[in-house]
């Protein structure tokens, strides 16, 4: 039997990364594309001496050729933290829609199933809690999120435009918060930021007054969630993500304890349209795919930390 090939863009990235690690596991022959703009090869590095891996540094906005049959195409290529997308915001924008576009045509002409990765962004600043796949959001087209937001919107948009009009096989994860090992410590997201200003005995910035609220899923869970969804029948967008929710000044608490650091906080103004609420209503994924996670909050965390400890011993020595 011939071995399954996947192209996975983004693959330098910390999704991207976990997604190239578990294909390869599974015998698949992965193609892992990135042009680097926040992704990076430490990520991947472990898995260059192997044959069933190939890496193309590349702009998937520009144009996109694979020789060879492809099966899978997972498009995971986009800024995702507000600190990258603010300070790239056409970028941003053309990654969701013009690099979209291009890996739809691709998977046409190959023939291969495309599971795009969405984001609970598309709902906004949400008025239905918990977020359910039917809600069509609040989001503003035009504030700095937008270019996000919207690239995000539009991803899903022509994909399933493909789907009905061509016939193409296509799934759409739309992804929650998620953590673990391969964050950046400079990422902007508020786990990666707290943690790396407990280690370095700094103040935990809390932007507002610290009632709005996240739900944090570890890495490996949301992996096996797009695992299953992209070999499920289902193309309609499923959320992936923990429905476990905490405030933010509650999470800073956990990440003083769990670092044993003294609590010290530190406020800032709440950034321009950035959402008061955050949970996945997850029963679609269970129902289709049997999925709900599977690590606790706590749990996870621990693994995260000693990643971010390794990562700023490493930095100051």
């Amino acid at each position: 039997m011939t071995q399954k090939r996947i192209l996975i863009t983004g693959g330098a990235g910390f999704l991207g990364s976990h997604l190239c690690d578990r294909f390869i596991n599974e015998g698949y022959h992965v193609i892992a594309m990135d042009n680097l703009i926040t992704g990076n090869l430490a990520n991947i590095e472990h898995l260059f001496k192997l044959p069933n891996f190939e890496f193309y540094h590349h702009d998937v906005s520009k144009y996109v050729h694979v020789p060879g049959k492809l099966d899978y195409i997972l498009h995971f290529a986009s800024p995702a933290s507000p600190i990258d997308y603010l300070q790239i915001p056409i970028q941003t924008l053309k990654v969701g829609s013009l690099g979209t576009h291009n890996l739809l045509g691709l998977a046409r002409v190959k023939g291969a199933r495309m599971l795009i990765a969405s984001t609970s962004e598309v709902y906004g600043d949400p008025e239905i809690h918990p977020q359910v796949e039917e809600y069509w959001g609040n989001v503003n087209p035009v504030g700095p999120r937008g270019c996000y937001d919207e690239a995000k919107r539009f991803q899903e948009a022509i994909t399933m435009a493909y789907h009905t009009h061509h016939g193409l096989e296509t799934r759409i994860v739309r992804i929650f918060n998620t953590y673990g090992p391969r964050m950046r410590l400079d990422d902007g997201r508020v786990l990666p930021a707290f943690l790396s200003q407990a280690l370095r005995g700094e103040e935990l910035s809390i932007f507002g007054d610290g009632s709005q609220t996240r739900s944090f899923c570890y890495v490996d869970d949301l992996i096996e969630g797009i695992y299953r969804l992209l070999f499920s029948d289902y193309p309609l967008p499923v959320n992936i993500g923990n429905p476990d929710e905490i405030t933010i000044k509650e999470f800073a608490e956990e990440i003083c304890n769990l670092t044993g650091v003294p609590l010290n906080l530190g406020y800032q103004p709440l950034p321009k349209d950035d959402p008061q609420k955050r949970r996945p209503n997850i029963a679609k994924a269970k129902e289709i795919l049997g999925w709900e996670p599977q690590v606790s909050r706590a749990e996870g965390l621990r693994r995260t930390l000693e990643y971010f400890k390794e990562k700023i011993e490493v930095l100051q020595s």
